[in-house]
Parts: structure tokens; C-alpha cells; sequence
């Protein structure tokens, strides 16, 4: 903010960043931080053409061309020359709606027609400029999208009404959008499509405008996304391992917050922006950040050996490496989903026990029922087991706490819970539980958990122990020859409630 006549000068820009938690608008701070990856030479380079194919606000747009009129300035003396220059022929972009391409013809020429006599570019014929906007339609195939699996029932909507039919990602072509070859790409592209669900639990569709851009093979790309790709997801696992496996994203910037880069939003499991060059493979440089401050940078491939998701925290990974190594079995293996049929959304029990009724553990509840209510697994309802939510925290490797509690015998769960076992006696069982609350456990389910839902496959780089003897942290950190650097970055990381 700056003082003008004693008022406070607000970037209108600013203000609409926090406008919507689909389409999260980008802050003109964070705009720059993005572009500031970019290579300097490219800014006084008059020939290359730049693109935002989500422009949303026009930030990035406007953004671009500051730094264009700042690098061009030799090339092109007088300033009108120049901004003729670059908004003629340098900058476009496609906006995600029609009233968005208004806002970023509004931000990047100073008015909505691009042609009008208040614009600051006086070579254009038409009203668009170089901001693109059709509005078009889904291409609906057995109730869903064939381009973006936008359900027909959510998204069949009225003439007057936004369908959020993205012009970028509506074509198996890119090219014929414009016709133009672009030589850098930025953007932060919607991140989900409603589903009836919020957030994580919405359909992802940052990982198809990112994909879009590729096959336009620019010469540099940077978008901002959801960090949820680098583990799990809805439909994400072919994007995970085309991002991981491409050998061409140079700089990776993780979030674990995404509120550090978007105030007053959450986005479950943090946001990053990368950088993707074309003609420069090789290590990536990947840093993380906590309150804006960079906490961690190492340089490393995005995919480590036997390893099928990305591992976020810099520090673990040695510790996979030494846990890995010894090749146990996955914890993963006495852990079941939905164990007795029964979904979370069940209300056929009683509240209070009756004789021969099973306890039941529903969400934050306890019911009884009858036996032949299970459709699954009834033979562990007499067993002892240890239950887990399925679901836990936001995906913050600080904040987040598992809480298992032990199964006594006749007892089951709805899918809220997570199974574990079972175990032959009640030693086994709590020696069992307690290896879950180390901090060693809790580094490891860390390597697949990014989001508040831990399915069975989260538990799948846990190595299993042998219950018959108790598991401290100690013990473990020994087991697995782990330096005082491993040490020192699990006691400090992982607080436990009780600390």
C-alpha cells in the first residue's frame, strides 16, 4: 500500500485475490515472485511472445509487460513506441471467463476494449487485443465432460449462467487458440471443478491447463498449483509421474501453507510453483518455504529410487533412504478401509448397548447393532484391533496428529476409521499403537500424506515391526543407523501434543 493526499492506494489487484477459492486470483507480490524465476535476458528480448492462458485478473499480464518496458527501454527509447510494442505483439492471453477477459483488458489496457480511445495501446483493431475469450460449450459424453469430466448435472447450466467451459483445455489442440508460437507460458489455473465436495475432496483440474501448456512446447513454463499432485489426488496419478519423470523442472517453490501465498484461502496440502525449461534437463533446485521464509533448498531429481510419489520435505529424504534399504514389510499390509461395509454416512444403530449388540464407532459417536449388519470382515469383530480416522489433519507434517485408539473385541467401525490389525493379544496390540505415535511413524506416513484423507496406500512406506516388543523413537533411530542431522530434524519437526 502506499500514501497518496493521506489516503491509503490500494492495488485493486490485491483486493481480488481473495475473491474465490476455485478460481484463487494471484496477488500482484506473488505475480512477481513467479516471473522473478524467469531468465533476466528474457525481458529485453523484443521478439518473444509470452502467454497466461487462465488470465483471470490480467496480474500476470500486466506484470509482464512492467518488466518488458523496463528491459526494452534501450530498444525502444520513446515509451508509447514501446508499449505499442510489447502489448501488440508480446503479451496475450485467454481468459477463464467472459467477465474475467473484461477485468484483464481492463487491467492491461487501462480499459475492456482493447481498441477504445482510453486504451493505452493505440494499434489494435478490435475489442479483444490479444486477450482471447469464446464462449463455448462442454462436450458431454454419458453425463460428463469429454475435455475437463465437468459433471452434466452441476455444470448444464442456463444460457445466462457461467458454465466454466475453459477455452484453453476445451481443444485437443492449443495451437489453433491463437495460431502463434509461444516461447514463455505463465499462469495459476483454476484448481478444481465442484463435485459436491470442497477443496480436496472436488475434482482436480489445475493438472489439465498445465498438461495444455506443454504440448505448446514453450521454451520456459511457471504456474502455480495445488501441491496435492505430488502425492495423491483424484485422476492425478499419470500427471504425478509425467511431472516426476520429465527431467525439465528446474525450480520447484513448495508451500506447505498455502494461506503464506493466498491470504484467507486454505488449499489442503500447501501450493508450489515451478519452473519447466525445455532445453535445460537436469537436477532440480527445490525449496521450502514456512511464514514466506525459506526453511529448506537441496538440489535433487523430483523422483528418488524406489520411490513412486514425490518427498516433499528435503530432509526425509535420507531417512527414506536408510528405512528402504533394509526392504521390510508395509505396515501397509494390516491396514484395511472400510473393513466391515459400513459407510460413514450410516445412522441404522441403536444409542444405547442392548444384549448381543456390537459397540460401533462411527464419527465422533459411539451406536450398537446387530452382528448381521456387517457385510465385511465379521470374523474380526471378536479380534483385537487398533482404529485409525481415515481422515486427519490438512496435510501439515508440523501440525497434523494421528490418533489411534485400541478396538476392543466386539466392536466395528464405519469407514470413518481405518482398521489395523488384527493382533493375537493385548501387549501386541498396544506395543502396536504406540509405534504409531512416534515421530518416526509419523515422518514416514508423511512421505504419501499431503491432504486431510490417509488411505491404506498412505501407510505403505511404514515398515512394519515386530509387535511382540515395544517401538520408542530411540529404539528406532538406532534399528535404522540414522544421523544426529536425522535425528535432529525428527525431535524438532514432530512435536508431540504432549510436549
Amino acid at each position: 500500500m502506499k500514501l497518496l493526499n493521506n489516503k491509503v492506494k490500494v492495488d485493486i489487484l490485491d483486493c481480488i485475490s481473495s475473491l474465490s477459492n476455485d478460481e484463487v486470483f494471484t496477488p500482484p507480490k506473488l505475480t512477481r515472485t513467479i516471473l522473478d524465476l524467469l531468465p533476466e535476458a528474457i525481458w529485453s528480448n523484443k521478439e518473444l511472445k509470452f502467454l497466461d492462458p487462465v488470465s483471470k485478473s490480467g496480474v500476470f499480464l500486466r506484470e509482464i509487460t512492467k518488466k518488458l518496458m523496463k528491459g526494452l527501454k534501450n530498444e525502444f527509447p520513446n515509451k508509447k513506441t514501446r508499449l505499442n510494442h510489447i502489448l501488440k505483439n508480446q503479451v496475450y492471453g485467454i481468459a477463464t471467463t467472459e467477465l474475467t477477459a473484461y477485468i484483464s483488458r481492463r487491467t492491461l489496457y487501462t480499459t475492456k476494449f482493447a481498441n477504445g480511445p482510453k486504451s493505452v495501446c493505440d494499434e489494435f483493431e478490435n475489442d479483444d487485443g490479444n486477450i482471447y475469450f469464446k464462449d463455448i460449450e462442454h462436450d458431454w459424453n454419458n453425463g460428463n465432460c469429454n475435455f475437463c469430466n465437468a459433471n452434466i448435472k452441476s455444470y448444464n447450466r442456463e444460457d445466462d449462467l457461467e458454465n466454466y467451459a475453459y477455452n484453453f483445455i476445451h481443444t485437443k489442440n492449443p495451437k489453433e487458440l491463437l495460431e502463434i508460437e509461444f516461447d514463455v507460458i505463465v499462469g495459476n489455473p483454476p484448481y478444481h471443478l465442484s463435485d459436491g465436495g470442497a477443496g480436496a475432496s472436488a475434482q482436480p483440474i489445475f493438472q489439465k491447463f498445465v498438461e495444455q501448456a506443454l504440448k505448446l512446447n514453450p521454451r520456459y513454463l511457471t504456474m502455480i498449483v495445488p501441491s496435492r499432485w505430488f502425492t495423491g489426488g483424484k485422476g492425478l496419478k499419470k500427471f504425478r509421474e509425467r511431472m516426476l519423470n520429465d527431467g525439465r523442472i528446474r525450480e520447484l517453490h513448495d508451500y506447505i501453507d498455502a494461506k503464506d501465498c493466498f491470504p484467507g484461502v486454505e488449499i489442503k496440502g500447501g501450493v508450489n510453483y515451478f519452473l519447466w525449461e525445455r532445453d535445460n534437463p537436469g537436477k532440480c533446485k527445490i525449496s521450502t518455504y514456512k511464514k514466506n521464509e525459506v526453511v529448506s533448498v537441496s538440489e535433487r531429481d523430483l523422483l528418488e529410487e524406489k520411490a513412486d510419489v514425490f518427498i516433499r520435505h528435503n530432509e526425509m529424504v535420507n531417512i527414506f533412504k536408510k528405512v528402504i534399504e533394509k526392504e521390510e514389510d508395509s505396515f501397509m499390509d494390516i491396514v484395511k478401509s472400510r473393513p466391515f461395509g459400513l459407510r460413514g454416512s450410516f445412522k441404522d444403530y441403536q444409542e444405547k448397548k442392548y444384549n448381543q449388540s456390537v459397540k460401533l464407532y462411527l464419527n465422533q459417536k459411539i451406536g450398537y447393532i446387530d452382528r448381521n449388519v456387517l457385510t465385511r470382515n465379521e470374523d474380526l469383530v471378536d479380534k483385537i484391533k487398533i482404529y485409525v480416522p481415515k481422515a486427519w489433519g490438512i496435510g501439515n507434517i508440523e501440525k497434523d496428529r494421528i490418533k489411534p485408539f485400541i478396538g476392543e473385541k466386539n466392536s466395528a467401525c464405519t469407514e470413518t476409521y481405518l482398521c489395523i490389525g488384527p493382533f493375537d493379544n493385548m501387549k501386541n496390540a498396544i506395543n502396536a499403537l504406540n509405534y504409531m505415535k512416534t515421530k518416526f511413524f509419523h515422518v514416514m506416513i508423511f512421505i504419501k500424506k499431503i491432504s486431510q484423507d490417509t488411505w491404506v496406500n498412505g501407510y505403505y512406506y511404514v515398515p512394519i515391526q515386530d509387535f511382540g516388543e515395544e517401538w520408542t523413537d530411540k529404539k528406532l533411530y538406532q534399528k535404522y543407523n540414522f544421523s544426529d542431522a536425522d535425528i535432529e530434524y525428527l525431535e524438532n519437526t514432530i512435536i508431540r501434543e504432549s510436549e
